[in-house]
């Protein structure tokens, strides 16, 4: 029986990256859409839109007439819904942004133990039971915590990578130590 090698600096990948909006907004869409509480925030305001729409509707179409109150409110009620569909993630995602915005380039290692990022004034490591699940997009990694609204949160920009080829090994990497959601 033949043992595994171990992992090596060369089984490690690394990415090098300045933090842009897009990054920030991305992982909160994407946090959104593979937690619990995310898809719950969405469906609740999907569902309240919709709502909206068919009280809209029913108002447009009663047989006692159009009231202009139950239709100002009902179309104020759906860009509300609408408006926070799409607002809340860029708004978010703004707050995370300023966060890292001043901290110049970041440089991320992913290996067998985990992530550790840096920045200019900035450290952390995170070994992989604290970060024990990802999320892909086409530009981003995102790891997240093991809590249903996934607080815990980093970000991986595929652009930081030296090579394209290098997201294979990082999903890889990832698959092998977390669970992809």
């Amino acid at each position: 029986m033949t043992e595994a090698a171990p992992e090596t600096a060369r089984d490690a990948v690394e990415l090098t990256y300045v933090p842009v909006l897009a990054d920030a907004v991305g992982a909160i869409r994407a946090r959104a859409k593979a937690t619990p509480s995310g898809r719950l925030q969405n469906g609740v305001l999907l569902g309240s839109a919709l709502l909206m729409v068919g009280a809209l509707a029913l108002n447009l179409t009663s047989a006692k007439g159009v009231s202009a109150g139950g239709t100002a409110l009902c179309v104020a009620a759906l860009v509300l819904a609408a408006g926070l569909y799409f607002l809340v993630p860029g708004l978010q995602g703004q707050q995370l942004h300023r966060m890292f915005a001043t901290q110049g380039e970041f440089r991320a290692v992913v290996d067998a133990d985990g992530l550790r990022q840096s920045s200019r004034d900035w450290g952390m490591t995170f070994r992989w039971p604290m970060l024990p699940r990802y999320t892909e997009t086409d530009e981003l990694f995102v790891l997240l915590s093991g809590d249903k609204h996934g607080v815990g949160i980093a970000i991986l920009p595929k652009r930081g990578l030296a090579d394209p080829a290098d997201a294979d090994r990082l999903r890889a990497l990832l698959d092998q130590h977390i669970t992809r959601l």
